[in-house]
């Protein structure tokens, strides 16, 4: 059955474990979720999308050397199993569920880059999601590569986590 505008939705119930031992989504090119009846969820990227969050990744990184970036982090939420495009985690939290197939807790930042097949409105929803499971901060980037950053108290200026990250990771101007 095909889902609007999140891609092609998959009737077989299924566990995350099951999704990623099943050889047959082992190249595909979309994002693969899980909705709360165990249903698969594909959603297609595009470039922008992964360079945005690679520099994300990288940013992370920089700026919060201590604990685990993760691109394409499956977080265990109310709804299903959702993937942030790109994680942060503490060292204690990353050693809780370094060795699972998905986050039982939620890392603490999840990240989000809105894609060509997503809406806002969707977006916001995953960040509940992602907040109810745990997480202490939202990033979302937009196609221009401007990224809101959110708290469970509602949106923050900056990061109050890695104050230092930028407002926009979109690449200079040459």
């Amino acid at each position: 059955m095909l889902s609007r505008r999140r891609g092609v939705c998959y009737d077989s119930s299924m566990t995350w474990e099951q999704l990623c031992k099943d050889k047959r989504f082992a190249d595909a090119p979309y994002k693969i979720e899980l909705n709360g009846q165990g249903q698969i969820i594909m959603s297609p990227t595009s470039n922008y999308h992964g360079s945005y969050g690679a520099r994300i990744a990288f940013l992370l990184a920089k700026h919060k050397p201590k604990g685990e970036v993760v691109v394409e982090c499956a977080v265990d939420t109310s709804d299903g199993t959702k993937e942030a495009d790109v994680a942060w985690l503490s060292p204690k939290r990353w050693a809780e569920v370094a060795e699972d197939f998905s986050c039982k807790i939620a890392p603490e930042i999840c990240v989000e880059v809105l894609s060509p097949s997503n809406t806002v409105e969707e977006m916001l929803y995953k960040k509940d999601l992602y907040f109810a499971a745990g997480a202490l901060e939202y990033w979302l980037c937009d196609k221009s590569g401007r990224v809101r950053f959110f708290s469970a108290s509602g949106e923050l200026p900056k990061s109050k986590l890695v104050p230092k990250f930028p407002g926009s990771v979109k690449r200079p101007a040459k």
